[in-house]
């Protein structure tokens, strides 16, 4: 598991969902709640990014490519929650979020840090689910424990 790698296929991740979240601001699509999931598509690239580059890289174990999956999903996660606590004040703090939380299942009016809490806990769900998912594909690759020498067992 290499620190700079997993840094880095966060920061590439967190560009992305900046970027799309930026564009539906731009808009006016910040409210239609179903564009979130396109979110999972900057995750599931920068997470399958991480495991080939460490495949690549020679660096076995289902548990430590399992690892590096997860935290790159999680600096990206971090970084995100960051950003956008950043940007909401910019955009208003508490009035922002109002008009932002109304299509979120949070019910009531949370407040800006409460709504960041929600986005974090959804984004570690999240970020288990694709790490999980893409170790399932590659998890013959990198672990080599169900192979047997058939030299030896005939």
């Amino acid at each position: 598991m290499k620190v700079s790698r997993i840094i880095i296929n966060g920061i590439i991740i967190f560009i992305g969902i900046a970027l799309f979240f930026l564009l539906m601001e731009m808009l006016g699509l910040g409210d239609q709640i179903y564009l979130r999931l396109v979110n999972f598509i900057f995750v599931i690239y920068g997470v399958n990014r991480t495991i080939k580059q460490d495949y690549a890289d020679h660096i076995d174990g289902y548990f430590t490519n399992l690892s590096s999956a997860f935290f790159t999903a999680f600096t990206s996660l971090v970084i995100s929650i960051f950003a956008f606590i950043a940007y909401a004040e910019y955009k208003g703090g508490e009035e922002y979020i109002h008009t932002f939380a109304e299509n979120y299942i949070f019910g009531g009016t949370p407040s800006l840090y409460q709504f960041c809490m929600g986005l974090f806990i959804e984004g570690l769900a999240a970020s288990a689910i694709v790490s999980f998912t893409l170790m399932q594909f590659w998890k013959d690759k990198v672990e080599k424990i169900n192979k047997v020498d058939d030299l030896n067992h005939n």
